[in-house]
């Protein structure tokens, strides 16, 4: 099977396929290069993706990630972050192992076959050269013949004729002589032209053109040849990524089975936990028996449907000492005393451990410091050692100050942890969790919050509360005393440093003078001199039912 044997005439069509081969490779050249940039903007937006869904640091999405769901979810981002490395790696292995290299074969390939089509069609015009001479002998050769056949003609009549002269005949034939000599030259040169063709013919379809397409046919064969390469290395380069794709999407599963809903479930219940004890049962309050107190009318059940009481300062409000309890409407208190207790030593030993990291990193710029300093004496050509003692103060000077911070954190987390009540080995917990404040509950089971939904004591700041110490001494040297409507027992120690504030001590049993009115906060009195407002959720009330108006503390 050869093209030179079986399309010896088929030079154009031949020159019309091959440029149609080319045309094949450079079109496959161009969808694997589409190929690759598809591949780099797919590998551009999984990153985009990945990177969109990351956790933004120092936010409250990062501390979400504690959960196993969120840890695996964080894992899937990772993996498919590698995931879109292996399209990247599918596209450089595509435009080296085979872009580079078909771009240059098609200029070779588009270089010899260019060669050998003009040595196909300098071969043809050298056949059509000698056809044109063999035809052009050949008519020479005919119109000589018609020329001597004339000229003996001629002759023929003149030597009939007895009117014409001898000389006449004479001239008459030589005339035709030359002519037909003339025609035998022609015949010769005639022949051999024709030999000459026949031979240069022969040469052209038995040889020249054989060659010259067997040729294209071996470049054509090669074409496809490396066209299937190309394709097999098209999937090769696919196939090499597989398996650590593979891996990506092992570690995706992998991180899925990691998720434990149990441990999340814990991880709520440390996040959230207040602390508290949860309420007792809610006692049966007998209005057949008249209750006369002083302070005011409303039963714990009313006082919950009235919602918080509104300060009067106008006057001198009886049982109220409003202005002495803080509306913390702005940040929260540096201690966290805003918190439940079970929060707060969270936030606490978180604050401690962020101070310990920042006195570690200084430490250790510190001895950094020291010893650049150490090789500036050593070598004095590298540096001036005293160029560094402004920082290594500065240093020293912060290292200070944090650790300043620090024992005044751990003095409030050791407070905050000797308020606990006993939960066996706990540990303490020092990643980062949501300080979410969670209600106060009092020995009624009503769930209540300071004025402001806080715990804090602190004096408000804000204008309208703002009420002179000497109206206070006043409303207290003019006031009967409250009665006594129940006891208490304090549940854990409060400091009671903020002025209209009792300070208690875990286990002491003191009188109720006034209950919470919604507000978180109830009032008790130790002894004549000794009254003022505890947080309701520090305490546990025990009401008299059978008290009366008249009853005093003696």
């Amino acid at each position: 099977m050869s093209w030179g044997t079986e399309l010896w005439d088929q030079f154009d069509n031949l020159e019309k396929h091959t440029q149609w081969g080319i045309d094949i490779l450079e079109k496959y050249i161009k969808f694997v290069k589409e190929r690759t940039e598809i591949e780099l903007s797919y590998a551009k937006q999984l990153r985009n993706l990945s990177k969109k869904y990351q956790p933004k640091k120092n936010s409250k999405e990062e501390e979400e990630y504690r959960y196993t769901a969120c840890k695996a979810f964080l894992s899937t981002l990772n993996e498919m972050n590698d995931y879109a490395g292996q399209h990247e790696v599918v596209s450089e292995n595509l435009t080296s192992q085979i872009l580079a290299g078909l771009a240059r074969y098609v200029q070779e390939l588009k270089q010899e076959r260019k060669s050998h089509f003009h040595d196909g069609r300098k071969a043809q015009q050298h056949i059509e050269t000698c056809w044109k001479q063999l035809e052009s002998s050949k008519r020479r050769f005919e119109r000589d013949c018609k020329e001597a056949d004339r000229a003996q003609q001629y002759f023929e009549k003149m030597d009939a004729d007895i009117n014409v002269t001898k000389a006449d005949v004479e001239k008459a034939r030589q005339q035709a002589q030359v002519r037909h000599q003339m025609a035998e030259d022609s015949k010769a040169d005639y022949s051999s032209i024709l030999q000459k063709f026949n031979h240069e013919q022969r040469e052209y379809y038995h040889t020249h053109i054989p060659h010259i397409f067997q040729k294209i046919q071996e470049m054509e064969e090669r074409r496809i040849v490396r066209l299937g390469e190309s394709m097999k290395t098209y999937a090769e380069v696919d196939r090499q990524v597989i398996p650590i794709i593979g891996k990506c999407l092992d570690g995706i599963v992998k991180a899925a089975e990691c998720i434990d809903e149990k441990t999340d479930s814990q991880l709520v219940i440390e996040a959230y936990k207040s602390g508290f004890e949860p309420p007792g049962d809610i006692e049966f309050e007998d209005y057949t028996q008249p209750m006369k107190r002083t302070v005011s009318e409303n039963s714990l059940s009313n006082s919950r449907g009235e919602g918080k009481a509104e300060p009067k300062f106008g006057g001198k409000p009886k049982g109220k000492l409003w202005p002495f309890i803080k509306k913390n409407k702005g940040a929260a208190p540096e201690d966290f005393s805003n918190l439940p207790p079970e929060q707060r030593r969270k936030k606490l030993q978180q604050k401690v451990d962020e101070l310990n990291r920042e006195i570690q990193k200084e430490m250790d710029q510190r001895e950094a410091i020291t010893k650049m300093k150490d090789v500036y004496l050593k070598n004095p050509q590298m540096g001036d050692p005293a160029s560094l003692d402004h920082k290594l103060t500065e240093v020293i000077q912060n290292i200070d100050k944090l650790r300043l911070e620090a024992q005044k954190f751990e003095a409030w987390l050791a407070e905050v942890e000797g308020r606990l009540p006993a939960r066996g080995e706990q540990r303490r917990q020092s990643g980062l969790y949501d300080a979410q404040p969670a209600p106060a509950v009092n020995n009624c089971a009503q769930a209540r919050e300071s004025p402001d939904g806080s715990y804090t004591e602190e004096q408000s700041q804000e204008s309208e509360v703002k009420v002179l110490a000497t109206d206070f001494d006043d409303e207290f040297d003019d006031e009967e005393p409250l009665p006594a409507i129940g006891t208490c027992k304090a549940l854990y120690t409060f400091d009671g440093q903020n002025e209209g504030t009792i300070s208690v001590v875990e286990g002491e049993t003191l009188y109720v003078i006034e209950e919470d009115k919604g507000d978180g906060w109830t009032r008790i009195r130790r002894n004549e001199d000794e009254e003022g407002y505890v947080p309701t959720s520090y305490v546990e009330v025990y009401l008299d039912k059978n008290a009366k108006g008249a009853k005093t503390y003696i």
